[in-house]
């Protein structure tokens, strides 16, 4: 075993349960090995959560940022961002344990620092469509705030969202990103009507 697949492991308990689903003897099991295995890679519980979100921060953060880099035009790349990210909601249930467990003395740092992180590069985005950097901020937390409440009705309540199709996913996507970007200034906005 090595530090990522107990990192992986971790990672997917905290999806199914929170922090408290962290537990070594479990995850021991779950992986055919023993506790040895465990403090021959790490020296207690608190450094796999750690590294379990380390983890979560790179796959579902930085990696999705990544992605969208080679994109030049900022409308596009909040698209793709908006489909990839409700595309994944329901395969990540880790996104919604975690917000969950911010009170969570390991947890916290990480959560403020993702959703940081997360809300710079959208507002990043609205400003490079021509938004004032006020009106990028106000569209940025909406855009976040409705993939946290995305995210939340997938994972909790899964099949409820009507958007079971890929048509479906498109059309959700395609409205959210024309509210968003109602009366941009720049020439990548869709007209308003």
């Amino acid at each position: 075993m090595s530090a990522n697949d107990w990192a992986e492991a971790a990672l997917s308990a905290l999806g199914k349960g929170g922090v408290a689903a962290v537990a070594v003897e479990p995850l021991a099991t779950a992986l055919g090995t023993t506790k040895g295995s465990f403090y021959w890679h790490f020296a207690n519980r608190e450094a796999l959560i750690e590294a379990a979100l380390s983890l979560w921060e790179q796959r579902f953060t930085e990696a999705t940022i990544s992605a969208l880099a080679a994109e030049p035009e900022p409308a596009a790349r909040l698209r793709m961002l908006f489909t990839r990210v409700s595309r994944d909601a329901e395969h990540n249930p880790a996104a919604v344990s975690v917000l969950a467990s911010a009170d969570h003395a390991l947890v916290a740092p990480v959560v403020r620092r993702v959703m940081e992180r997360r809300m710079a590069y959208v507002v990043s985005l609205f400003e490079e469509l021509g938004f004032p950097p006020e009106v990028a901020v106000q569209r940025a937390v909406l855009g976040l705030t409705a993939y946290v409440g995305h995210n939340q009705l997938a994972v909790r309540l899964p099949g409820l969202l009507p958007l079971g199709t890929q048509d479906g996913l498109n059309d959700y996507v395609e409205a959210a990103v024309a509210l968003l970007l109602h009366d941009a200034p720049g020439p990548s906005a869709p007209a308003t009507p």
